[in-house]
């Protein structure tokens, strides 16, 4: 079995500026990804670096439409309910940044409980999360994503297929 290679450098790492610095082939922490000042969005699927689309427009409507449902709806309610860019980190035992390898940038999510909230996202599984499909991120979503967040038991997963009018499913 091949030895996982990790990027261990944390106390010498510099800034990263541009994408292409990094090496695909590694596996990075969430020390590593409070370094990386580029413009690209990515997300850490156990330790792998995953590039994120641009939403596109209809993406960006469908948000604001349920984003403004799930927050009458939680009105009067200890529920939050946070938008990409919101990092949700999810740990495997140590919460320490250095020791979590998954970070991921739900389209919207819902969190009941206070004390997973704090200034840089949300520690730990929230408790509901959507996910709107755009092109290219289709399988991510569907099958990865959902593997993921199976494996961290989130209580509710929503996809939205905004090509199906009508048409979401709920894991």
């Amino acid at each position: 079995m091949e030895e996982e290679k990790k990027y261990n450098n944390l106390d010498q790492e510099k800034e990263i500026n541009e994408l292409h610095e990094l090496d695909f082939s590694l596996k990075y922490s969430y020390s590593n990804y409070l370094k990386w000042m580029f413009s690209e969005r990515v997300e850490l699927i156990r330790g792998q670096i995953i590039e994120m689309c641009a939403p596109s427009v209809t993406h960006q409507r469908v948000l604001l439409r349920l984003a403004v449902k799930f927050q009458q709806a939680l009105t009067g309610c200890a529920c939050e309910v946070f938008l990409a860019p919101f990092d949700v980190r999810l740990p495997k035992g140590s919460t320490s940044d250095k020791d979590i390898f998954t970070v991921v940038q739900p389209d919207l999510c819902i969190v009941c409980d206070h004390g997973k909230i704090e200034e840089r996202g949300c520690i730990s599984a929230p408790d509901m999360i959507v996910e709107i499909l755009s092109p290219g991120n289709d399988k991510k979503d569907l099958i990865v994503k959902y593997e993921l967040y199976q494996e961290f038991a989130v209580k509710e997963y929503i996809v939205i297929d905004p090509k199906r009018r009508g048409s979401f499913s709920i894991f």
